[in-house]
């Protein structure tokens, strides 16, 4: 596994504090999960599933609670592709460094009542348009990673 980077940049004035994630890249027919998000206050984007690991929950049960309310899939998790931190702002405007896990994971089902977040549209695209359309720099490296282990050909 690689070191773990540390991207983006801190807007001055404002004090980042470390927030634990875990986040899936999910392949289906050659395609990945990202989720399109649309927030009032700021342009749509993409992101990976995923999210904060709440307060005596592990990375894994992060993972599967978050894509669930992402985007209504059930999932497994599979192997840590690598931590990637990244300087955000969060959806409720909270400056935090995502202090990141990105695995692999398995869909074994969907569930539409898990789904929560009505701002968030599950869309499939391919891993290489993937890396170009992510937000997050630390997404895009991380799925750059897990394209150049070979797990897609």
């Amino acid at each position: 596994m690689r070191a773990c980077p540390q991207f983006g940049l801190q807007r001055p004035g404002l004090s980042y504090r470390d927030r634990p994630s875990a986040y899936g890249v999910a392949l289906r027919e050659g395609l990945i999960a990202l989720v399109f998000v649309t927030l009032p206050d700021r342009e749509p984007f993409f992101d990976l599933p995923g999210g904060g690991v709440d307060p005596g929950e592990s990375e894994a049960d992060a993972l599967i609670r978050e894509f669930g309310e992402e985007t209504g899939l059930v999932v497994q998790t599979g192997r840590l592709i690598t931590r990637a931190d990244q300087y955000m702002i969060g959806a409720h405007n909270e400056p935090f460094n995502s202090r990141g896990a990105i695995f692999e994971v398995e869909i074994v089902g969907e569930d539409p009542d898990l789904k929560v977040e009505d701002n968030h549209q599950t869309v499939w695209l391919d891993p290489r348009a993937a890396v170009i359309a992510l937000r997050h720099d630390s997404h895009a490296w991380a799925v750059t990673a897990w394209l150049r282990d070979g797990s897609i050909s």
